[in-house]
């Protein structure tokens, strides 16, 4: 039995759907995070998103595998959006779009100052994205892999090189105001980008 004390157990997990179809299957360890089991999810079908569920209890992305209590775990995947159609997102001020297609690729059209040329990040979004925010003059995509690719107004969003390392992995959800995003990792920490005035500089906190 694995539990919070031992996380160096491994962990046979299996994830189905509410219909009790398998999605995937494997094996884990305890120090790692729920955040790996939703990666695992989101492969299965690209542009969705998704909870899992541990009998009736929802797991968050930050929750240690190790609080389990179990070797053997079967896990329940309810899938929040997505329904084999393109998803379509806009800026603010609707001058530029972004639809998520159903294969998990992006496609993007409009001002191209406001986000409606991704041609520089192109080769990022041909698959799965599992998330599109968009904010005033630029967007932020969240991939499957929990990285985050970003296009649009640089001073606003559209450029998060300086904080490239935080956003490679472990973002399980991105949020946008006028000019500036914030994203969540599964660690809990947040990352945020954008104009320092808007929200973009959290130094502070």
């Amino acid at each position: 039995m694995a539990s919070s004390n031992n996380t160096g157990i491994p962990l046979l997990i299996t994830l189905t759907d509410i219909s009790g179809q398998e999605i995937t299957k494997g094996t884990w360890h305890g120090h790692c995070k729920a955040h790996e089991l939703f990666q695992a999810a989101y492969k299965s079908k690209p542009g969705f998103l998704c909870k899992l569920l541990h009998g009736s209890e929802e797991m968050s992305p930050q929750r240690d595998l190790a609080s389990l209590c179990q070797s053997f775990v079967r896990l329940t995947v309810v899938w929040l959006s997505g329904d084999g159609q393109e998803r379509l997102v806009a800026t603010h001020h609707s001058r530029a779009f972004a639809a998520i297609k159903s294969d998990g690729s992006v496609v993007t059209w409009g001002d191209a100052d406001e986000g409606g040329d991704s041609s520089r990040v192109e080769h990022r979004l041909q698959e799965g994205v599992v998330q599109v925010v968009g904010n005033g003059l630029a967007f932020a995509a969240v991939k499957s892999d929990g990285s985050v690719i970003t296009w649009g107004d640089s001073g606003k969003g559209g450029d998060s090189s300086r904080y490239e390392h935080r956003l490679q992995e472990g973002v399980v959800q991105v949020v946008g105001n006028a000019w500036a995003f914030a994203a969540v990792r599964s660690d809990g920490s947040v990352v945020t980008w954008g104009d320092s005035d808007e929200g973009g500089n959290s130094s502070r906190v």
